[in-house]
């Protein structure tokens, strides 16, 4: 069942989406770069990568997975593979790709298969989705890092990047749009709890 929390299921029906319209997918413009994350709710990824500096434009989607053009209802099924992700278009002068990594890393628990703090199924997997070899190689070796740091088997996936989806329109931005409702799913979800406990307290703002 995806969002495990009943709080989840009340804020959507509560906004009342029932005919929602997909978000256009932003493209880089020249000089900019674009990488790829799953992080479990997308919601969350996209707060946490636009209070990165250097990143441009974050946008909430689906990729991974073997459906084109997938809706929320979908991928919250769990059968179409894809897993809830966010495509960061960033400037590569300002924050390197290494960088993102490292932001990334912290951002997740990587430590579960399937699932991310209050969310399970295969949509809430932790995954890079890399565009090149140099990409891979980063990814790699950083994965090497973390799970040196944290001497545990880490699960999040290390995959070339597919065909990726915005989602619903209502899905972008969630935590500047509904800041309430989102706050209140995050701390419930115990997101931050979990993080601090893997990281040590945050930098930074969610």
């Amino acid at each position: 069942m995806p969002r495990l929390l009943l709080s989840f299921a009340l804020i959507l029906a509560g906004l009342g989406f029932a005919s929602a319209q997909m978000a256009p997918l932003p493209q880089p413009a020249p000089g900019q770069a674009v990488a790829i994350f799953a992080g479990g709710c997308f919601w969350c990824t996209e707060s946490d990568f636009d209070h990165v500096p250097g990143v441009i434009l974050t946008t909430s989607g689906y990729t991974g997975g073997h459906v084109a053009n997938p809706s929320y209802e979908q991928v919250s099924g769990g059968d179409t593979g894809h897993a809830e992700s966010v495509q960061v278009i960033y400037d590569p002068s300002k924050v390197s790709y290494q960088q993102l990594l490292t932001h990334y890393w912290h951002s997740v628990d990587p430590t579960v298969k399937d699932r991310q703090f209050c969310d399970g199924g295969n949509q809430y997997r932790t995954a890079i989705f890399v565009g090149n070899d140099e990409e891979r190689k980063l990814a790699e070796a950083s994965k090497k890092e973390v799970e040196a740091e944290l001497k545990q088997p880490i699960y999040t996936q290390i995959v070339a990047a597919g065909p990726f989806y915005a989602a619903e329109d209502y899905h972008q931005d969630f935590y500047l749009k509904n800041p309430t409702k989102y706050k209140f799913y995050r701390w419930n979800c115990g997101r931050d709890q979990r993080l601090e406990q893997l990281w040590g307290k945050p930098k930074g703002n969610s």
